[in-house]
């Protein structure tokens, strides 16, 4: 499900459709930018992890329509997962939490729903699917529509379950996740709002990472474990820790949106402005990600890493919001030789937030400047895989951002493994 990508279809306008966060292909659950691939064979047909170039599948179709393990594997893309644990994991971060058990519970309920949301793709699209794919798993009459139909819905009750187990505020996250990748499959992804669907899924996918990881039983902010040097602790209720997250998850959603959009018009080409204006978006998102710059921003940066070094390893996921503002003593007054601030001062990004973010821009950027000079269909395919493959990168830059490079670090070693499996499987 949920949500970090599949490429886009080039007719329909499949994008994340099966999951939280992608959509066919490897966005992730939680609304991610992916689209389907419908017709998708080269150009950004692996849009998501790198180079798969279709679907291989076999041919031989079982004569009960239950399908082999290549036929679901197929079906379900599961390829495309990698982009899907990035959400949780930048989610619990930007909240201020480290990832512990109901993140695990939550990242695995997010994988239920986005392969739900994949089969109840293809079940949704099997007619559209007889005639330009027709290699597909339920055309090919491998996988029996009643079948993909019936694991769509299992999948979906399993991540029910799985979020019920990790807590209730995880619960009601993905009871609005499994309902906007429904929706999206059965209507919404042939009208206007297709894109904004996909930002909403991909954007409740992070938000489940932070709610779940805060420690469970209430929705109301309460006291948490770690407080700072002057004795007062932060709250880290459910509720706060989706506030803290939201902005995180907006930029998800916001880089979810704009190649979503942009997949609308892969099969049939459009003008420069379209690709423009995806650059447009990747620029801002990489910008708000970076955060403020300048002196008082890197003044705060130096002030914060020395405060780190004596607090305990809590305190590096701390909500930015929480700390101690710029300009005050630990008891809140201003200090003397400094301007007093009113509200935190955004922190210039550490120089591993600043790779990532770079290597995001350079992912989803460059294929968007072809297309801006060129906007055919060929040339904003490779826009739209651009896009989903920068998906991964985005999430490791919002994680270190949070304080967690570790964690940053281990997101990208999906990356190769993305790839590898997605010469075998297709994502899309």
């Amino acid at each position: 499900m949920a949500g970090s990508v599949g490429d886009p279809a080039t007719g329909r306008v499949r994008t994340e459709g099966a999951g939280p966060t992608g959509a066919d292909g490897l966005t992730g659950a939680g609304g991610a930018t992916d689209s389907g691939g419908r017709g998708r064979t080269g150009a950004g047909g692996a849009a998501d992890s790198g180079g798969a170039t279709g679907d291989t599948g076999d041919t031989g179709a079982g004569a009960d329509g239950n399908g082999t393990g290549r036929a679901w594997a197929e079906l379900l893309r599961v390829s495309a997962l990698f982009s899907v644990p990035g959400d949780l994991l930048a989610g619990a971060t930007a909240a201020g939490h480290r990832p512990n058990h109901r993140t695990a519970l939550a990242t695995c309920a997010s994988l239920c729903l986005y392969e739900a949301g994949m089969a109840l793709n293809d079940w949704a699209d099997r007619d559209i699917d007889a005639v330009e794919r027709p290699e597909r798993p339920i055309p090919s009459g491998r996988i029996a529509p009643a079948a993909a139909l019936t694991a769509a819905g299992g999948l979906t009750v399993a991540g029910l379950a799985l979020a019920a187990a990790a807590s209730r505020p995880a619960l009601l996250t993905a009871t609005a996740l499994a309902a906007t990748v429904w929706a999206y499959d059965l209507h919404l992804k042939n009208t206007p709002a297709g894109p904004a669907a996909m930002a909403c899924a991909r954007t409740l996918d992070l938000l489940q990472g932070a709610v779940a990881t805060a420690p469970p039983g209430t929705m109301q902010p309460r006291p948490a474990v770690v407080a700072d040097r002057t004795g007062t602790p932060y709250p880290s209720g459910a509720a706060r820790s989706a506030r803290a997250a939201l902005p995180s998850a907006l930029l998800l959603g916001a880089h979810t949106l704009a190649v979503t959009t942009v997949s609308r018009r892969e099969a049939q080409g459009s003008s420069s402005a379209l690709p423009l204006a995806g650059l447009a978006a990747v620029a801002a998102v990489a910008g708000a990600a970076r955060g403020g710059r300048g002196r008082s921003g890197s003044r705060m940066w130096s002030e914060s890493r020395s405060r780190s070094e004596s607090r305990s390893r809590s305190a590096a996921y701390r909500p930015a919001a929480y700390r101690p503002a710029v300009g005050r003593s630990a008891a809140g007054r201003p200090s003397e030789g400094r301007p007093a601030v009113g509200r935190p001062a955004v922190p210039a990004p550490s120089p591993v937030t600043a790779v990532l973010l770079a290597g995001y821009g350079a992912t989803a950027a460059r294929p968007l400047l072809h297309a801006v000079l060129n906007p055919s269909p060929y040339f904003l395919q490779r826009a739209v895989g651009g896009g989903i493959r920068a998906m991964i990168p985005l999430q490791a830059a919002l994680t270190a951002r949070a304080g967690a490079p570790r964690t940053a670090a281990a997101l990208l070693a999906l990356i190769p493994a993305a790839r590898r499996l997605s010469r075998k499987v297709s994502p899309t």
